[in-house]
């Protein structure tokens, strides 16, 4: 099931019809960009739980990469990709979240 609401996602961001399908869209885009942000935190730090890491990257990303990310669920991972979801991790709102996040911290 799973699978086809990601299919369905991502056919619908490559339709660029997001913005007719509200918020149950929005809800859609992020956990398919969940999954393919988590799978990239898992297969750069292997054994770290990258749910944390993951949550803050998605959080700390605009719409449009959000969306970009999210069509590398369907068309497949690439360089940019990975470079974007690594720039995302870098940014100081993300640091913050990660650190808050895995050491229950709240700087």
């Amino acid at each position: 099931m799973r699978v086809i609401v990601s299919l369905f996602a991502g056919a619908m961001v490559l339709a660029g019809c997001m913005q007719d399908i509200g918020t149950t869209g929005d809800v859609l885009v992020r956990d398919t960009a969940k999954g393919v942000v988590n799978t990239a935190v898992q297969a750069r730090f292997p054994g770290v739980d990258a749910e944390p890491f993951t949550d803050c990257i998605i959080d700390n990303a605009s719409s449009a990469e959000i969306i970009q990310i999210a069509e590398s669920a369907i068309v497949g991972t690439n360089a940019a990709t990975t470079n974007l979801i690594a720039e995302i991790a870098e940014r100081p709102d993300t640091v913050r979240c990660a650190v808050n996040n895995s050491l229950g911290l709240n700087i």
